[in-house]
């Protein structure tokens, strides 16, 4: 079973950025797709980025993020990051990793990011 645990999060201004982090420890990675997903207060958690762990995957945006927002990883450490640039209120939200797809989704205990205008 893969834990996740998400690190990196807090409190900028708007135009600054964050790089969040994924550690995934238990079982192989390999073949699995891994990301980001957001809730922002009184909204439902959306889709941010994915990439799945095999070499040369080609990531996956939310056009709202798009440009700004990058996806890695680094697959000795196994880890994922998410570097996010000229972030703005709407960015404001608990960032959740996770790993897999459908009801076998596991997902990371979420970290905190605020940007203020």
């Amino acid at each position: 079973q893969v834990q996740l645990v998400e690190s990196g999060g807090g409190l900028v201004q708007a135009g600054e950025s964050l790089r969040l982090s994924c550690a995934a420890s238990g079982s192989k990675l390999s073949g699995d797709i891994m990301g980001w997903s957001r809730q922002a207060p009184g909204k439902e958690r959306e889709f941010v980025a994915s990439i799945r762990w095999t070499a040369g995957s080609i990531a996956v945006y939310n056009e709202s993020v798009r440009g700004r927002f990058s996806i890695s990883k680094d697959n000795a450490k196994n880890i994922i990051y998410l570097q996010m640039n000229n972030l703005n209120a709407g960015d404001t939200a608990v960032y959740y990793c996770y790993r897999g797809v459908g009801s076998s989704r596991s997902w990371g205990q979420g970290t905190q990011v605020t940007v203020s205008s």
